[in-house]
């Protein structure tokens, strides 16, 4: 007999959830990452624009983030629970901790953006160019691209070594994943647009997930 609530947390836990809350993840961390990539334009003198023109799309971005990472969250609880008994203990650990500390980079570089947005508009001055600027806009950047997108190719790579030694997924998905995390960890400061291969991933990862259940299958045959 089984106990009351299970059905309940059994549909919390299947591969629509996690696919679900995958694709919202990857929709609302991409917009982010395009509204404050196009508040910095590239070769800009530091400071100097993203507190005036890209001062509305910082403030947005740092509106988003904080769904994006709800999202990101259930994506990992539902990805880890439906992988049962087959949880590799040590990489479980390695995956997780990886993922909250990529959304801690990524929630404090939004928070300095929307900071520095807000005090903007307090003063009724622009503060771009001086001091208080390009520090902002510089703390930006490394926290989302030096620390941040190297801890999402770490959950990455050791979520894609359980499915390696599990074969929980495809092995064309396994390797993409592998060649595509060395790639952001060694070339994570060329630009931050390598931020949007992690959302893209979490995109694709959730279209397998789909397909494994049947859902594709189930929407095409209707």
């Amino acid at each position: 007999m089984s106990r009351p609530g299970s059905h309940a947390l059994k549909a919390l836990t299947t591969p629509r959830a996690a696919a679900v809350s995958g694709v919202l993840f990857a929709v609302l961390f991409a917009t982010a990452i395009v509204l404050i990539r196009s508040s910095l334009p590239e070769g800009a003198e530091p400071g100097s624009q993203w507190l005036t023109e890209g001062n509305t799309k910082i403030r947005v971005a740092a509106e988003l983030m904080p769904f994006a990472g709800i999202s990101f969250l259930w994506f990992i609880g539902t990805v880890r629970a439906g992988m049962g008994e087959l949880e590799d203990r040590f990489f479980a650990t390695v995956t997780f901790g990886s993922g909250l500390l990529f959304l801690a980079m990524m929630f404090a570089s939004s928070a300095v953006g929307g900071a520095l947005s807000a005090t903007n508009s307090a003063l009724g001055e622009s503060i771009a160019g001086n001091g208080v600027g390009v520090f902002g806009q510089m703390m930006l950047l490394h926290l989302s691209k030096t620390y941040g997108l190297r801890m999402a190719a770490v959950f990455m790579m050791s979520l894609t070594t359980i499915w390696l030694r599990t074969g929980l997924m495809p092995r064309w998905l396994v390797i993409l994943s592998y060649v595509l995390s060395v790639t952001l960890i060694v070339g994570g400061d060329v630009s931050m647009w390598l931020t949007l291969a992690f959302p893209a991933w979490v995109l694709v990862v959730s279209l397998v997930m789909l397909a494994q259940a049947g859902v594709l299958k189930e929407h095409h045959d209707e």
